[in-house]
């Protein structure tokens, strides 16, 4: 069965727009969404995956290579047969240990044949894909902190039981928690590219046309995904369109300003929010399909972008949200 369709998700926008802008741009990091249970997290990441287009790879490699050439030696592919697969969705359980995330010796094959080989982990499958971790202010820090270096620097290394391996991870990291059971600590909220909160919805109207569509779904799937499928191919057109103008999006002198003014206004740490911020931005530019990024842009960009690299405030009852919101209004009138 396809998963449930990107387009009939009701409501939840900042959280499906901060899904589509790093399908867009991969650069601007991973997602980090908090909030209620149930409130589509991981309906949205598979929904997502499924929207885009199948990847071609290598027949056989464990790291989803889109060329033999770019193949790890210690996969040992023979052959050069591409083949399409769907986007990758890695799901990260809890209890995870991190032999499993990055991959070890093959315990198997060193007992039977007396080999030295390479076990790929969780990071191998999740290459050119999704990594999607429910409940990350639960995981391990010391976990969350290999993901995080991984993802930024696109590559994995293992260097252990007396092998040296290296192999290309790029995906997009996506995690999900609910605040009351715990916070990850700041230096691991600002290595996330983008933060949304998401909560359940309170209008009767909003619930009643969820069950709706997940009933449907469940119930006459043939004429639900019948309604539903067009739109998330015209969505599907606007996304691969916006990868394509990425490049030429203009970014002015103004706008590094901008970036700049409303990061100092809001006290975040290091240069990190502005670069995300700016590709944030951009990226939303290329969706909407403007030649430039615009203040509008920034503005729309900045509560996901930056909420999560603020220093909370004990005595700030409407939160960062606001906060960022007010700040913005000051910065860029």
């Amino acid at each position: 069965m396809t998963p449930f369709p990107f387009a009939a998700i009701v409501g939840q926008d900042e959280m499906k727009t901060a899904m589509i802008l790093t399908a867009i741009d991969p650069k601007i990091g991973g997602v980090l969404v908090f909030g209620d249970r149930g409130t589509g997290k991981s309906t949205a990441v598979r929904a997502l995956a499924a929207l885009l287009p199948p990847i071609e790879a290598v027949k056989g490699c464990p790291v989803n290579s889109a060329r033999f050439e770019d193949c790890p030696d210690w996969a040992q592919v023979t052959e050069a047969e591409i083949v399409t697969r769907p986007t990758p969705v890695v799901d990260l359980p809890l209890g995870v240990t991190e032999d499993r995330v990055t991959g070890a010796l093959d315990i198997e094959r060193a007992l039977t044949r007396g080999e030295k080989a390479f076990e790929a982990g969780l990071l191998a499958r999740a290459n050119r894909g999704y990594l999607y971790i429910d409940e990350v202010n639960l995981l391990e820090d010391h976990i969350v902190d290999l993901l995080l270096d991984v993802a930024q620097s696109g590559e994995n290394v293992v260097e252990r039981e007396g092998m040296s391996i290296r192999h290309a991870a790029r995906f997009v990291l996506v995690g999900s928690g609910n605040p009351e059971e715990g916070e990850l600590r700041p230096q691991l909220l600002d290595r996330f590219g983008l933060s949304v909160e998401v909560t359940s919805p309170k209008e009767i109207d909003t619930r009643v046309e969820v069950i709706r569509r997940r009933d449907a779904y469940e119930n006459d799937y043939d004429s639900f995904m019948a309604e539903w499928q067009p739109q998330d191919a015209a969505l599907r057109a606007r996304i691969l369109a916006a990868r394509a103008a990425l490049a030429g999006v203009r970014s002015s002198n103004v706008v590094l300003h901008d970036c700049a003014s409303v990061c100092v206004a809001l006290g975040s740490d290091g240069l990190r929010g502005e670069l995300t911020l700016l590709r944030t931005a951009r990226a939303l530019a290329a969706f909407e399909g403007a030649p430039e990024v615009t203040r509008a842009h920034i503005r729309a960009g900045a509560p996901m972008a930056l909420r999560h690299r603020l220093r909370r405030d004990p005595l700030d009852e409407a939160g960062t949200g606001a906060r960022v919101a007010r700040q913005l209004a000051e910065v860029l009138p």
